[in-house]
């Protein structure tokens, strides 16, 4: 009886094709693997927010949708000289009655910021919040939004409550949503639609008809604009600003006049200095809105008043970064 003996080259070659088989076995499960991580890169690379959409929290008179890292604390100087229309007799305003606050602010956690200053005009001390809702992301968000707000205390002394019947009619409330897009690694622009409400308004008792009295407010309590901002930087260091703010709401009287800004930014990777030209003298957010009566251009308002144009001050902010 004969034996059958198997060759052992065939051995070898079946054993030799087994290993290739389970060599590109895993060469294909390593080819995925790494594919899928490098789509997992590229995806997570995609999903970060765009950085420096604007280079501080303030353009000129307004919030940036920018919101400080976590742990960050700031310090903000800002000024603003009187106006420029009475020429040489107070040196364009720089000689004339000025405003200036001072405010810090810090961000406890990540995408919030908590802010206090005082601001010279009627010794008025804010607080402030400002919280980052969404952030420009590539092929998720378009844009940036970012919700700011602030309460503004008048700490006047008011002998005999002749300004002021009860401690709430010194609170100004401001809310506002900014909405931002970095539209390049130069351009930036911003729009920010507001609302501000004041708990007291000056009024008087009129007689309508054979009905009665009624009474007549001079201002409403709630007040709607919007604001229009953009930045472009010249290089590293530098950027021109612009803003313009536009009241929408109509009062029976003392209407504010719109704002137009326009100026320098200097940055460092601690610092920012703004040097501008701009409308508005306040600097509290809320009273600029309700109250300024400067206005770049003049016009006539519809009860027949007619406004002065060319009321420009010249102002700065300086901030400081801790983190």
């Amino acid at each position: 009886m004969k034996l059958t003996i198997k060759s052992p080259t065939r051995l070898l070659k079946a054993g030799l094709c087994m290993l290739c088989c389970l060599m590109l076995h895993q060469v294909s499960v390593f080819a995925q693997d790494t594919a899928a991580t490098a789509k997992q890169a590229v995806t997570s690379k995609k999903a970060k927010p765009v950085k420096n959409t604007f280079q501080s929290v303030w353009i000129i008179d307004n919030q940036t949708v920018m919101v400080p890292v976590k742990g960050t604390f700031e310090m903000d100087i800002q000024h603003r000289f009187g106006t420029i229309d009475q020429g040489y007799s107070e040196f364009w305003g720089l000689f004339a009655s000025s405003n200036i606050r001072l405010g810090v602010s810090y961000a406890p956690i990540d995408n919030l910021n908590l802010g206090i200053g005082l601001d010279k005009f009627d010794l008025l001390w804010d607080v402030s919040a400002k919280y980052a809702i969404l952030k420009q992301t590539n092929g998720q968000y378009p844009v940036s939004i970012t919700y700011y707000g602030d309460l503004a205390v008048d700490t006047r002394k008011d002998a005999g409550n002749a300004l002021f019947a009860h401690q709430t009619d010194r609170l100004t409330s401001f809310n506002q949503l900014i909405i931002a897009r970095k539209i390049s690694d130069k351009l930036s622009l911003q729009v920010a639609p507001s609302i501000t409400h004041q708990n007291s308004v000056q009024g008087y008792y009129t007689k309508n008809d054979s009905s009665g009295q009624t009474i007549f407010q001079q201002m409403k309590h709630d007040h709607f604009a919007i604001a229009f901002s953009g930045r472009y930087k010249l290089g590293d260091a530098t950027a021109v600003l612009v803003n313009y703010d536009q009241p929408i709401t109509k009062h029976a009287t003392n209407n504010p006049s719109p704002n137009l800004s326009f100026g320098f930014e200097f940055a460092t990777s601690g610092h920012t200095f703004q040097l501008f030209m701009g409308n508005y003298t306040m600097l509290n957010p809320g009273k600029n809105n309700l109250f300024n009566t400067n206005s770049p251009v003049a016009y006539t308002q519809a009860d027949g008043t007619k406004i002065k144009g060319g009321k420009f001050v010249i102002g700065f902010n300086i901030t400081r970064l801790w983190n």
